[in-house]
C-alpha cells in the first residue's frame, strides 16, 4: 500500500484528496504555488454523490452554514422584471440554483480546515520537474520521491503540461466570461439574475454571504486568443462589448477599477486521454475540466478525489489503483463534458428576437407542468461512482483515522 503521497494544488480536489489520505494515516504533503490560502471566487454548487461525500466527512452541515443564500434564479429584461423564475427546491431534481451553493473559496477553505492536522501544507512552493517513479523537484529547492504524486492544480496546470506534455487536446466552448466581486446595492435580492443583451452577451448577479455581489459578464463566440491577454487588455475589452449594453452593466463595469477578485476565463474543457503516467494521477479540473456550463465541476472535484483516494487506499499497487480510478470516473466525466457547444449560444441569443423566445421558453419550463423537465435540463441524473466498495468511515475517524 502505498504511505506517502504528495498533492499539488490547495483548492477543492486537493483538500478533498488531502482530507480522505491524511484521515487513513498516510504521510501527506499539499504544495501549493500560492504563498497563503487563497479565499475568494466565484459560486459553485455541490450535487448529489459530492453531496454525499461531503457527508460521510461530515461536512455538509457546514458546508451549508457557509452557503451564498442564493434562493433562485431569474431571467430578467432590461428593466429588471423577471421573465421567468426558478426557485430553488420546486423543481423534481434541482434547477440553476442547488440546495447546496457556496462561494469556492469558501468551499476550499473548509476542506482545507478539516485536512490540516493530517496534511503537510507547503504555500508558495511548486513542482519544477516530476518522474514517473514519483521523484519531484520542487522550485524552492530539493528533491523527494512519493508513492504518487497527485496534480490537482486547475484547468491551467503547469504541471499537467510538463508531464503529460502535448496530449491535452482542449475543447473550446466559444464563451468568454469574467468574474469579480460589486459593491452590493438596496436593489440587489437573493436570487441569481441574468440579463441577456443583443450580441450573445449576458450580465449576471449573485449574492454572497459578505455583504457584496458576484458579478459575471458573458460574451458569446470563439475568442481562445484573449487567455493571453493582459489584464488592462480584457479589462478593455470588457468595457468596450458591454458599454452599451443595458440593465445593470454600467454599474458592473464602474466596479472593474476596483475590484481586486478580477478572473476572466475564455472556457475551454480538458480532454487528456490518460490522467496519469507512472506514479502522477491528474484530477479535478487538471484532468477533465467540463467549465461551468456543465454544472458540476465542484462535484467532479469532489468525487474524483474521493475515488482516487479509495483506490489508493484499497488498490494494492499504485499503478493498478490509478487505472482503477480511471475506469471508475470516466463514465461520469464523459456525461459532463458532453454539453452541446450549441448550449451557449441557445443561452446567450444575439437579437432582441431571439432573446423573446428564450423568454419564452423558459417561463413556460418554470411552470408547476414542466417543473421536471426543467430539473432533467438543469441538473439531470448521472452515471455516477459506486463509493460502496471503498467502504464506510469508521465512526472514530476524527480521533484515529483509518477507513474501513
Amino acid at each position: 500500500m502505498p504511505r506517502r503521497i504528495l498533492i499539488t494544488g490547495a483548492s477543492i480536489s486537493g483538500t478533498t484528496a488531502a482530507w480522505w489520505l491524511g484521515r487513513a494515516g498516510f504521510d501527506v504533503t499539499v504544495v501549493e504555488r500560492a504563498p497563503a490560502f487563497r479565499d475568494g471566487g466565484q459560486n459553485v454548487d455541490v450535487r448529489g454523490i459530492g453531496r454525499t461525500i461531503l457527508r460521510e466527512m461530515g461536512l455538509e452541515r457546514a458546508a451549508l452554514d457557509r452557503g451564498t443564500g442564493e434562493e433562485g434564479t431569474a431571467w430578467v429584461d432590461a428593466a429588471g422584471r423577471p421573465a421567468a423564475r426558478f426557485m430553488a427546491g420546486e423543481t423534481t431534481g434541482e434547477g440553476p440554483t442547488a440546495e447546496m451553493e457556496i462561494l469556492r473559496g469558501d468551499l476550499a477553505r473548509l476542506l482545507h480546515e478539516a485536512s490540516r492536522d493530517h496534511a503537510a501544507y507547503r504555500f508558495g512552493d511548486s513542482i519544477a520537474r516530476a518522474e514517473e517513479d514519483g521523484t519531484v523537484v520542487f522550485a524552492g529547492g530539493g528533491t523527494e520521491r512519493y508513492d504518487a504524486v497527485i496534480v490537482a492544480e486547475g484547468v491551467g496546470s503547469a504541471t499537467r503540461e510538463r508531464v503529460f506534455q502535448g496530449e491535452n487536446d482542449p475543447r473550446w466552448m466559444d464563451l468568454t466570461i469574467a468574474y469579480f466581486t460589486v459593491p452590493r446595492t438596496p436593489a440587489d435580492d437573493r436570487l441569481w439574475r441574468w440579463y441577456n443583451a443583443p450580441g450573445g452577451r449576458s450580465v449576471s448577479l449573485r449574492p454572497d454571504p459578505y455583504g457584496t455581489t458576484r458579478a459575471m459578464l458573458s460574451v458569446h463566440g470563439p475568442l481562445p486568443e484573449a487567455q493571453g491577454w493582459d489584464i488592462a487588455r480584457q479589462k478593455a475589452f470588457l468595457r468596450e462589448r458591454f458599454r452599451d449594453a443595458g440593465w445593470e452593466a454600467p454599474r458592473v463595469l464602474a466596479a472593474l477599477d476596483d475590484t481586486d477578485d478580477f478572473y476572466f476565463d475564455v472556457l475551454r474543457q480538458v480532454r487528456m486521454p490518460r490522467w496519469s503516467r507512472g506514479r502522477i494521477a491528474l484530477t479535478g479540473d487538471a484532468a477533465w475540466c467540463a467549465t461551468p456550463l456543465a454544472g458540476i465541476g465542484a462535484t467532479l472535484a469532489i468525487t474524483g478525489a474521493r475515488v482516487l483516494a479509495g483506490e489508493l487506499l484499497h488498490g494494492g499497487d499504485v499503478l493498478g489503483a490509478l487505472a482503477a480510478y480511471e475506469r471508475a470516473m470516466r463514465p461520469i466525466v464523459g456525461q459532463a463534458q458532453g454539453v452541446p457547444k450549441i448550449a451557449p449560444r441557445l443561452m446567450h441569443p444575439r437579437t432582441r428576437t431571439g432573446i423573446r423566445v428564450l423568454h419564452a421558453v423558459l417561463r413556460a419550463a418554470s411552470t408547476p407542468a414542466l417543473r421536471g423537465v426543467a430539473g432533467r435540463l438543469f441538473g439531470g441524473s448521472r452515471e455516477e461512482p459506486d463509493l460502496s466498495r471503498y467502504g464506510e468511515v469508521r465512526a472514530d475517524i476524527a480521533t484515529q483515522g483509518g477507513v474501513v
